[in-house]
């Protein structure tokens, strides 16, 4: 399948080198020059197959060149705990998809954990030779499951920054103690949306790519900015609509609602893209912490991303340049790329930008958008607690908060499945906190009074970081980046 950039739609790449490059020369996002669509017995037809099975068919008909994409997915989600993506049912019309059970416990695993066999298997194909410096900026997640994912893979190295500060105590132990041989984290100064504008401009920058291939390196990209990690999310929306009908919930054409916790705005978009595969999905609802500029932009159509920061109890979602948004205005401009690229820079300069009426009405017609405030998320978490016997981390609890708040506005039958992101474990001490205990200092000692009052197994790997040394220290300010990335590059060239 062709590939094109939302900034340069005369730039047409094949699948497997817009997953090598990750980002498109000028600082577009590559889409698919078309979305193949299922039929509604291509969908139901998904009811015979495992999660492998069913991420490699969708997966495959963006990426067809990988022929052995069955064998990547099987092993990649061979390391989860049973079924990656499980639908449970809360109550009536109300579900949560499980997308925390692989080896880090969010639901960026589901994606990163494929990616390395992606990249392999597409610089199998493209005949690149370079080493791959994977470049990420996290809010927390994605860091910790792309250096697991990458972890000595041959040929790739990984680099990680995340905001100072802005993450949970445990995602920077995830991070900070991470083993391997072709990993390095640092901290940077500022924020999530600090780290992530250094690291676009690393990409963009022609005398640091021209430093790189001396050193033998070429750049990719983990966020979902790279379509290769995009793909596979899109594939637990096919699953977890198989498994409602299934299970008699729905009938196959039902349409079904799904509310996603949203901050760099990929989850919430491999929503959009399963619907414009022939996924029946009725509103994708839009769900925001304090750091409400989506909530803003789905309302009004006005981008605004000069605001107050706020660090919240759902720190993954608390970044203000949704990257990701790029890819709905291309698709709402009518693909426009000069448009789109307009839009992009006056982000980039002013701080804002804005679509017009007919974009905001159609945009309307498939997104709602909310946000919840802090008390309202322990809130949440506790009501769940207390009357379903369900426990919840802080960003699931932003979903079902928006959730509830979209069926009291609107007059709507259809179920929800709430898209649940993280292990409970993770944000131990605000959701302890929330179910109305005192959490400890030691965020071990949090984790398991947590356990003995919630009875929810704590996950070898999160108990392990109790033991694990911690190897990484370094805090830079973000027009530093770029050196440290050439630093580790002249390091990891001498070895």
């Amino acid at each position: 399948m062709d590939f094109i950039s939302t900034r340069n739609a005369g730039r047409v790449v094949g699948g497997a080198q817009a997953v090598v490059k990750g980002l498109s020369d000028e600082g577009g996002l590559f889409v698919p020059a078309l979305f193949p669509v299922f039929a509604k017995e291509e969908i139901a037809a998904m009811a015979e197959l495992d999660y492998a099975s069913r991420a490699a068919l969708v997966i495959g008909k963006f990426l067809p060149e990988l022929s052995e994409l069955s064998s990547y997915t099987e092993k990649a989600y061979s390391r989860f705990d049973g079924d990656p993506a499980p639908v449970v049912k809360i109550d009536e019309g109300l579900f949560m998809l499980e997308l925390w059970h692989g080896p880090t416990h969010a639901f960026k695993d589901v994606a990163l954990t494929l990616l390395p066999y992606l990249l392999t298997g597409s610089k199998a194909v493209t005949g690149e030779n370079s080493r791959t410096l994977i470049l990420v900026a996290t809010s927390g997640d994605t860091g910790k499951a792309a250096l697991e994912g990458f972890r000595d893979v041959p040929g790739a190295d990984v680099i990680v920054f995340y905001p100072s500060g802005g993450v949970s105590e445990l995602q920077k132990l995830q991070m900070t103690t991470q083993k391997g041989d072709n990993v390095y984290v640092a901290a940077i100064e500022g924020n999530f949306d600090d780290a992530q504008t250094a690291v676009k401009k690393i990409f963009t920058d022609k005398e640091a790519e021209a430093k790189l291939a001396e050193l033998g390196f070429k750049l990719s990209s983990a966020n979902s900015m790279n379509f290769g990690r995009l793909v596979p999310q899109i594939a637990y929306y096919f699953s977890s609509y198989v498994d409602l009908a299934e299970s008699g919930e729905i009938e196959y054409g039902d349409e079904v609602n799904f509310c996603v916790p949203s901050g760099n705005f990929g989850n919430i978009l491999a929503g959009y893209y399963a619907k414009k595969m022939g996924l029946p999905v009725g509103r994708l609802i839009c769900a925001s912490n304090r750091n409400n500029v989506l909530t803003d932009f789905i309302g009004s159509g006005k981008y605004a991303a000069r605001r107050k920061f706020y660090k919240t109890t759902s720190p993954s979602m608390d970044i203000l340049v949704s990257s990701n948004l790029e890819r709905l205005v291309f698709e709402l401009s009518g693909r426009n790329d000069k448009l789109t690229a307009e839009r992009m820079r006056s982000l980039l300069d002013a701080g804002t930008y804005s679509i017009s009426a007919a974009e905001l009405d159609e945009m309307k017609k498939t997104f709602w958008a909310a946000w919840a405030s802090e008390k309202e998320v322990a809130d949440t978490i506790a009501d769940s607690f207390d009357e379903d016997g369900y426990i919840m981390d802080t960003h699931t609890a932003v979903a079902k908060c928006v959730a509830d708040k979209y069926y009291l506005e609107n007059e709507d039958d259809r179920p929800v499945v709430v898209v649940s992101t993280a292990s409970p474990y993770k944000f131990a001490s605000d959701v302890y906190r929330a179910i109305g205990g005192k959490p400890s200092p030691d965020p071990f000692k949090t984790i398991e009074l947590m356990e003995e009052e919630t009875a929810l197994p704590v996950p070898d790997s999160i108990a392990e970081l109790k033991t694990l040394k911690k190897r990484f220290s370094d805090v830079i300010a973000p027009e530093d980046a770029e050196a440290a990335v050439i630093g580790y590059a002249e390091k990891a060239k001498r070895k």
